[in-house]
């Protein structure tokens, strides 16, 4: 039995202690925040689990076989080395830390320790997205990968949005799922970023800014744009881009309800996939489609608190099984060294040689 200590227990935290209550092989010690929503959280689990405000208090007190970090990014590299220091694996939300040099700190905190550590990269263990991936890959070279992922937030999504942008912008902490599914798809290295920015509100750090667009070059001559922004000022429409182009035709995420009306600061919205739509390039001698366009619809659709069981069932893989992680800690810190190269040429006006 894994005992697991919850540090931060909102929106993700919630729901990966609702998977740790759920899967057979994991057992809850505690849960950890400064707020209330251990509270809030240990209600919904049923009650009765310790709660801290305190993190070393509570490593010191509940001696956990694994750590599950789900705090602002700010926080993360520091949370996860005391965690490893005490001889605990570690899931910690992504990014795995807030500056590149944190990030390879933890993974070399890990490697010392001869622990694990997963990161929370949701869409590696979506089914759709897994196929969206694959057929991309059938594309032929060099690919065009279009995505983006606006939110219209208000209310408490607002609220989290300017916490999280007091470290860290919409392009490094949202931005980084794209860039690690564009390096998947193409697998070849990133050689050159440019990317531009825009600050609409005077409610947040006056450093930051709450609308960004970056644009990546690989060395097989793919490229992909990731768009981003967040707050009440922004535009619903093409909230949910999700297409990839390449010589032999291309494929598109098709999701016709979740990319629909007051759905772009909807958690569960950003995931789903519904259908891919496959265009074929092939045309005769008439410059006439040769094929038809295909249509998948997936029935293997979970939500998010499923997608948060999957990625607690592969952390718990990779301790009870030894997965190897060198690759998967490798791609997070590339996707991060990405996200941050984008945000300074946000910041300088120049372009970002890789």
């Amino acid at each position: 039995m894994i005992r697991v200590l919850v540090v931060g227990c909102g929106n993700m935290g919630a729901s990966h202690a609702k998977a740790y209550q759920a899967i057979e092989g994991f057992e809850i010690c505690g849960l950890v925040s400064s707020g209330r929503t251990k509270e809030i959280l240990n209600k919904q689990l049923g009650g009765g689990y310790l709660l801290f405000s305190d993190y070393d208090e509570a490593l010191r007190t509940t001696r956990p076989d694994a750590v599950c970090i789900s705090t602002y990014p700010d926080t993360h590299e520091a949370f996860c080395i005391k965690a490893l220091e005490a001889g605990c694996h570690v899931f910690v939300e992504k990014p795995i830390a807030d500056t590149v040099a944190g990030a390879e700190r933890v993974v070399a905190a890990a490697r010392a320790a001869n622990r694990k550590v997963v990161v929370g990269y949701i869409l590696r263990v979506h089914p759709s997205w897994q196929k969206f991936i694959e057929v991309a890959q059938t594309l032929g070279k060099p690919l065009v990968m279009r995505m983006n992922l606006n939110q219209q937030s208000h209310g408490y999504m607002w609220d989290v949005h300017r916490n999280l942008m007091k470290s860290l912008s919409p392009i490094v902490d949202c931005g980084v799922h794209y860039i690690d599914v564009m390096c998947q798809m193409t697998r070849s290295a990133p050689v050159q970023v440019t990317a531009i920015g825009a600050r609409l509100t005077d409610d947040i750090p006056k450093d930051n800014y709450n609308y960004g667009q970056l644009q990546i070059r690989f060395a097989d001559g793919s490229v992909g744009w990731y768009e981003a922004g967040w707050g009440p000022m922004m535009s619903e429409t093409a909230f949910f881009v999700k297409d990839v182009i390449g010589p032999k035709g291309c494929v598109s995420i098709v999701a016709k309800e979740a990319g629909s009306s007051g759905k772009s600061d909807n958690v569960d919205s950003h995931t789903k996939t519904e259908s891919l739509r496959i265009h074929h390039a092939d045309i005769d001698k008439r410059n006439e489609f040769i094929k038809e366009d295909e249509w998948l619809n997936l029935t293997d659709e979970p939500d998010h608190q499923e997608l948060c069981n999957r990625e607690q069932r592969y952390f718990l893989r990779s301790i009870t099984e030894d997965l190897d992680l060198t690759d998967h800690l490798a791609d997070a810190v590339n996707s991060l060294r990405i996200a941050f190269a984008c945000d300074e040429s946000v910041r300088t006006g120049e372009v970002v040689r890789l």
